[in-house]
């Protein structure tokens, strides 16, 4: 079964078209990574399909729901209500963390889940709790960010996604703003995640981890999907010029 279904999707901002054209699936319990330069579009095509964007063209359907559709010429988005429920599909982690510095650990993972999805207070801070020791901070619940290091705050994020018990994830470069130590932690929680089955999209410049953990990996060059297919024909065999010279700068840093 296909947990999303994106269709000839375009992104302009102003003159400068960013997406031109692009489909994806995403099936259950795969993990797909992308790849790209700087300014491939790869960010701004995860912004659209979370809805942080609005498209100018195509379509997305998430779970056999329309969220938003361009027959009539122009992308018509679906209602509120079928909005929020779509929304509730899916789980962003962000690589600024985007964590609320005025509350504990415990209360970003437990707050949105008791604020938005009404659920009983006890049984989402018991499960927040879990998701804490799962992250290996267990010791952290009273913390504030600030008092975190970088790769404990992303795993908090990450943590905080879970909570809401997503039937995905997405990840916008959740390592980029991490020292190297840092980055195998996070890495690591992603692989454990993989293992378990969770249906992700990432969005990352690691090139080793894309090889180790995806069943799919996607290429983007100038707003357009250049290469995709399993990491060992992408990554290590890739078919045009513009993949082959982009890995080759990516595994000599």
């Amino acid at each position: 079964m296909n947990l999303l279904e994106v269709k000839n999707i375009k992104k302009s901002f102003d003159d400068l078209e960013v997406l031109k054209d692009i489909s994806m699936s995403v099936a259950e319990s795969e993990v797909i990574s992308i790849l790209g330069p700087s300014g491939s579009g790869k960010s701004t095509f995860l912004r659209c399909m979370t809805m942080l964007e609005k498209i100018d063209g195509g379509s997305m359907e998430y779970c056999g729901k329309e969220a938003v559709n361009s027959d009539s010429g122009v992308p018509v988005y679906a209602d509120r209500t079928t909005l929020k429920e779509i929304q509730s599909y899916y789980g962003l982690v962000f690589q600024n963390f985007n964590l609320f510095p005025h509350y504990s650990v415990l209360k970003n993972i437990a707050d949105a889940p008791i604020h938005v999805q009404k659920r009983d207070k006890d049984e989402v801070y018991a499960e927040a709790k879990e998701l804490l020791r799962k992250m290996n901070l267990e010791d952290k619940g009273d913390y504030c960010p600030y008092q975190l290091s970088g790769g404990q705050q992303q795993r908090v994020a990450i943590a905080r996604a879970l909570a809401l018990k997503p039937k995905m994830l997405f990840f916008d470069e959740p390592t980029s703003a991490l020292d190297p130590e840092l980055t195998a932690e996070i890495l690591k929680v992603l692989k454990e995640l993989a293992a378990e089955k969770m249906t992700m999209v990432i969005v990352t410049h690691e090139i080793g981890f894309a090889r180790s953990v995806s069943d799919r990996v996607i290429f983007m060059d100038g707003g357009v999907i250049v290469e995709e297919g399993k990491p060992e024909d992408v990554i290590d065999n890739p078919k045009t010029d513009r993949a082959k010279a982009f890995l080759k700068k990516m595994q000599e840093m």
